[in-house]
């Protein structure tokens, strides 16, 4: 294990811009990024796709059998891409059909568990960014470089409307919002891994950061702990 690479895990409410400042700042470092709720994400997907019923323990434990999730760097965009048993759906997770379903797929005890040990696995020779709900107070409680993402509500709304807009212009604002506030409401008080900030997280709130403040944040925090 190579002594100067560390763990860096990014937490926090949904469209805070988790993704773009990990995937940022792992290109800065020449770390891996590993998009966690991508890989939640895509489990919803199979299980929409193959009509799971996710409240029956049996046949999540049967679905979760047959996916097999993997990232690859895409060299065009640099960016990591998730491949679903072979397809890759990076963009097809991002349809509101997914985002209405998948807070409940996560808050499923067995699939968590699934996620969590893949999870896990890709962080055993360190050096990555990881961002999702649950990565520094379960994934890697011990990770050296903990940031707990938030901004508000209005703010978080407009982004998340704006990058399903591209995609779905029939789409509403009101019912971006709706979306939202019950993903905010099920990571938050799901028995399993609810999302909360760890003791040992440093907060950003970024509702009046740009993109290069937010980046330059974390990679005066990162080259600090590599320092140490």
């Amino acid at each position: 294990m190579n002594p100067k690479k560390i763990i860096i895990t990014i937490d926090g409410f949904t469209s805070c811009g988790k993704s773009t400042l990990a995937q940022d700042l792992a290109r800065e470092l020449n770390y891996l990024y590993i998009d966690s709720g991508a890989m939640y994400r895509a489990i919803t997907l199979y299980f929409l796709r193959n009509h799971i019923d996710w409240t029956k323990s049996g046949a999540v434990k049967t679905a979760l059998k047959n996916i097999e999730l993997e990232f690859t760097f895409n060299p065009e965009t640099r960016r990591s891409e998730i491949f679903l048993n072979g397809e890759n759906v990076e963009y097809v997770i991002r349809d509101l059909v997914v985002a209405e379903k998948v807070s409940e797929v996560a808050a499923v005890k067995a699939v968590r568990t699934f996620a969590v040990a893949q999870q896990r696995k890709m962080g055993k020779q360190k050096g990555i960014v990881m961002d999702g709900r649950d990565i520094g107070t379960v994934v890697f409680p011990k990770a050296e470089l903990k940031i707990f993402m938030t901004a508000d509500i209005m703010v978080r709304v407009e982004r998340r409307f704006k990058e399903m807009f591209a995609r779905n212009p029939n789409i509403t604002i009101e019912e971006v919002k709706a979306n939202v506030e019950m993903r905010d409401y099920i990571d938050s008080h799901r028995d399993v891994s609810p999302l909360r900030m760890a003791s040992d997280a440093i907060e950003l709130d970024n509702s009046n950061m740009t993109k290069e403040d937010q980046l330059q944040f974390a990679l005066d925090l990162a080259r600090k702990k590599l320092r140490a």
